[in-house]
């Protein structure tokens, strides 16, 4: 009896065996198929295809890594058996590589964080201190899209192919494009591009959140933590802004807007996360009609009825969206949206005064003028900053003693909020690193 019972576990591990070979082989067969190695196209920095009405080109920063190669597209959660997983994913060795992968995935957050910005004219440099900003500190994945005017693209892909972090930063770069029967309207409106934003759920179709900023952005904590406030939202949000200002007495949409707006002050559109599923499926209340419109069908419509009262473009009309559908949008404190305003006539963001300035909003030019020299100093700090280097010695410290001289400005007096969470950051970057995390 115990003779037979071996042979039957016997039999039933060697049948396991081989439905699992043939379940590897089957995944090899469709890896090899014509169209496999995805993977291996998109991360090529040179590599162009065409998306939509212009040209995407798309590119991973960084040198390959090695071992982890096929097994680490994290297009999977945090585990799926072998068997189930794309052919982009894993190559012949799927059977081994599981238990490869699942060390791997333990340690590597699948999630990518997908950020976006719209450069045109002379924003290359700035552009490019924002995503070495988001980089410096981030933990997970980061998904660059950068919508850029065609004659920034090489530029952009020298720049980015020397970025030292493999795996970590991926990017795409795409031309700026407008729907064809409107394209002049939305190009001259406010500045050249700035309307491009309201497109992106519309151009990324297979992107469910995204991160958008403006091009004057710096991130003095990791990208991760504003992410974090999707979770937050609840089942009738569909995005994120901060007000356009804390101190009513100095607001500009309560005192001059000829349209309607969002709450007391406004909202700045300098820094907007959005859930771009829920953006799509939504319809939204307006003035102009009693249907309700979904996000393709009211930005026209709403252009044509407000463009001559609006002052800030595409971000009047933002103001004037959520003003309808209130309930859509989830308000994130000042220190994720920090502008002059909030210390230029005196320091009225209590929240960045206890906490710190987690994202610097550098906006009327002040990283390149001597106006307000505290804006400036962050900036060329990181600009200059090279990536390896101690963040202590090499940034934080030279950084401090150029603030120190700023205290002759209303930023500079209160120059320390602009390091709190900055010196929280490397500290905890340091925790991370000795974690091996």
């Amino acid at each position: 009896m115990r003779r037979f019972a071996r042979v039957a576990l016997l039999c039933l591990g060697c049948g396991v065996c081989s439905l699992l070979y043939g379940f590897s082989q089957l995944a090899l067969s469709l890896e090899q198929e014509p169209g496999g190695g995805r993977e291996g196209q998109a991360r090529d920095p040179g590599a162009r295809r065409q998306a939509g009405a212009g040209r995407v080109a798309a590119g991973s920063a960084g040198r390959g890594e090695s071992g982890a190669g096929r097994c680490k597209n994290l297009s999977v959660s945090f585990w799926n058996s072998y068997w189930m997983l794309p052919s982009d994913v894993c190559g012949m060795n799927c059977f081994w590589e599981a238990a490869f992968r699942y060390d791997y995935m333990r340690t590597h957050p699948s999630e990518k964080m997908h950020l976006a910005v719209v450069a045109c004219g002379e924003r290359l440099e700035e552009t490019v201190t924002m995503l070495r900003s988001a980089i410096i500190f981030s933990i997970k994945p980061l998904q660059f899209h950068i919508f850029a005017e065609d004659q920034l693209h090489e530029s952009f892909k020298d720049i980015l192919d020397d970025f030292p972090y493999e795996g970590k930063v991926n990017y795409t770069l795409y031309p700026i494009t407008f729907p064809t029967e409107s394209a002049a309207e939305w190009k001259k409106l406010f500045k050249p591009c700035a309307s491009q934003r309201l497109f992106l759920p519309l151009i990324l179709k297979n992107v469910d959140s995204l991160l958008y900023v403006d091009t004057d952005i710096l991130f003095l904590r990791p990208v991760d933590d504003i992410w974090s406030f999707l979770g937050k939202f609840n089942s009738t949000q569909i995005a994120a802004m901060a007000p356009e200002h804390e101190e009513p007495r100095i607001g500009w949409y309560n005192r001059f807007a000829r349209h309607p707006y969002y709450g007391v002050t406004g909202i700045n559109s300098g820094v907007m996360l959005m859930n771009m599923t829920r953006i799509r499926k939504k319809y939204f209340k307006n003035d102009m009609t009693p249907v309700r419109l979904q996000w393709g069908e009211i930005l026209m419509p709403l252009l044509k009825k407000y463009k001559l009262n609006i002052t800030w473009g595409d971000q009047d009309l933002l103001n004037i969206m959520f003003f309808h559908n209130p309930e859509s949008l989830y308000v994130f404190p000042c220190q994720w949206n920090y502008r002059p305003d909030h210390c230029i006539y005196g320091s009225n963001c209590k929240e960045a005064e206890e906490e710190g300035i987690f994202i610097l909003h550098g906006n009327r030019g002040v990283y390149h003028d001597d106006k307000q020299p505290t804006f400036r100093a962050i900036y060329e700090a990181i600009k200059n900053y090279s990536f390896g280097d101690d963040l202590i010695h090499s940034l934080l410290q030279p950084l401090e003693l150029e603030l120190r001289k700023t205290m002759h400005t209303y930023c500079g007096k209160v120059y320390k909020v602009f390091i709190k969470q900055l010196t929280k950051s490397i500290r905890d970057f340091y925790t991370r690193r000795s974690k091996g995390r």
